[in-house]
């Protein structure tokens, strides 16, 4: 996300000074990494829970058009500075892979047939295909079926135009653009306070290096890109806009294998549906993943619980987030998703026996002894205020900013990184208004469609996917 804000700010807006302040080591370390996050390239195409069955029956897609939407502004975004150079090759950090979803027994497959004839023939998904036939099925994704237990219904949708995104390669390459073109990245700095001064600018302290050497910067406008972290910082700064927001933090495991062999048996990305109480973030799906242009698979997440706002948080994040004002609606929350709950209870409850089995119904012949544990990125649920619930638990991402436009940051999670460009395009709406009309020829120059629904204008759909797909080397 900071990577991306800066980007648009160093295009827009080429001569002002941009100073990025990372408290780790390098940059991509926490939910960027691509080991932390499931590198989709969330586009709707395939997670079932952007899809939901309403009680008539009948599928809502209204999130999964919102969500492709977003997504093929960030591709147009990714396009241009490639074009410009401003990128390298689209490989480094972009492939395509066939998007599915797949279903077991006959309720579930009479819901994706549903799903799959709501979204066929819309511009946004265009090439989608359904199958409940096995031998269809095994073409597409051979490890699916092999060694399933015939009789049993299953169905899948299929669509060549899907992708993965190493997203720890795009933030590294577009901070390389940054700092080659006058941004200072500052490693190893750790904000650990943020004070609005009377002239309306923000004075930032922070503590660097291995020796915690404390220092002090003031600025006209912040960005909190902290991931989980950001919640801490913008209780803060003191701004009312925070006021009533809390955290549920969620973290997790997947299971990954590195085996050539194994890994060529499946080359899609699939997921599944969730288990009744499970958060959005916690579909199960089975992806290849291309990361420094090696392949692997993972399958997961398992769900857990820590109390860390990030991998390198503490224990006490949790505990230190919670306030007067935001006490209530985390209580109203808890009580509102007990299924929540004994879901995530039961997760860690789950034997490893019991876990792999989970991959076993995706992957029937899976082999424990080809597969190892890496622990997922932290997740923090955004918690907030509301007038007839008392608080409710929201699975996406919330922009908070103040009412002066001079600090802004980011809370929640899915779908994330996919959607970085539209959700950085708010920040920049809420921030500047002023350069609104300013920015706006050049806005239009980097993403052609800014401001316009792709969603009822087919043909023009068609156009940006295509040109987008040929500027980053995947399929359309």
């Amino acid at each position: 996300m900071s990577a991306t804000l800066g980007a648009l700010l160093k295009q827009l807006q080429p001569e002002w000074s941009i100073r990025v302040y990372e408290a780790l080591s390098d940059v991509a370390q926490e939910s960027s990494n691509p080991w932390n996050n499931a590198g989709t390239g969330h586009s709707a195409l395939c997670e079932l829970n952007y899809t939901p069955q309403k009680a008539d029956g009948s599928i809502d897609i209204s999130s999964a058009v919102k969500v492709n939407e977003q997504f093929q502004v960030s591709r147009q975004f990714w396009s241009y500075l490639v074009d410009e150079g401003a990128l390298p090759e689209p490989d480094r950090f972009i492939n395509s892979t066939p998007h599915m979803s797949f279903v077991w027994g006959a309720a579930n497959v009479e819901y994706l047939r549903k799903r799959n004839q709501a979204l066929e023939g819309h511009p946004l998904f265009r090439g989608m295909e359904f199958s409940d036939d096995p031998k269809v099925i095994a073409g597409w994704a051979p490890a699916l079926t092999a060694g399933r237990a015939t009789g049993e219904p299953i169905a899948a949708t299929h669509i060549e135009a899907g992708t993965d995104v190493d997203f720890g390669a795009l933030t590294r390459n577009l901070f390389d653009y940054l700092t080659a073109n006058g941004v200072e990245l500052a490693l190893g700095h750790r904000v650990t306070n943020l004070t609005k001064l009377s002239g309306g600018s923000w004075r930032l302290r922070m503590e660097s290096g291995a020796t915690a050497e404390p220092l002090e910067v003031t600025a006209k406008f912040v960005f909190v890109g902290a991931g989980g972290g950001a919640l801490h910082l913008l209780q803060k700064s003191g701004i009312p806009e925070i006021r009533g927001f809390g955290g549920f933090p969620v973290s997790g495991e997947f299971l990954r294998t590195d085996d050539p062999e194994v890994v060529a048996k499946h080359q899609a990305k699939v997921y599944g549906k969730a288990s009744v109480g499970a958060p959005p973030m916690s579909v199960p799906h089975l992806d290849t993943r291309v990361v420094d242009g090696s392949a692997s698979l993972m399958f997961g997440p398992y769900a857990g619980f820590s109390p860390k706002f990030l991998k390198s948080g503490s224990y006490l994040d949790l505990f230190r987030s919670i306030r007067l004002h935001n006490l209530y609606p985390m209580i109203r929350v808890g009580l509102a998703n007990i299924d929540l709950v004994k879901y995530l209870v039961g997760q860690l409850a789950a034997s490893k026996r019991t876990k792999f089995e989970a991959l076993r119904e995706f992957m029937p012949e899976a082999d424990p002894k080809d597969w190892y544990r890496i622990t997922a990125g932290q997740r923090v649920q955004v918690i907030k205020k509301d007038a007839k619930k008392g608080g409710v638990l929201q699975f996406g991402t919330e922009v908070v900013t103040a009412a002066d436009g001079s600090i802004a940051g980011l809370l929640g999670a899915s779908p994330g990184a996919s959607t970085a460009v539209p959700i950085m395009l708010t920040v920049l709406e809420r921030c500047f208004p002023a350069k609104k009309d300013e920015w706006a020829p050049k806005l239009k120059a980097m993403i052609p469609t800014v401001g316009q629904q792709l969603a009822a204008d087919e043909e023009k759909a068609a156009a940006t996917i295509g040109a987008t797909a040929e500027a980053l080397h995947i399929h359309a």
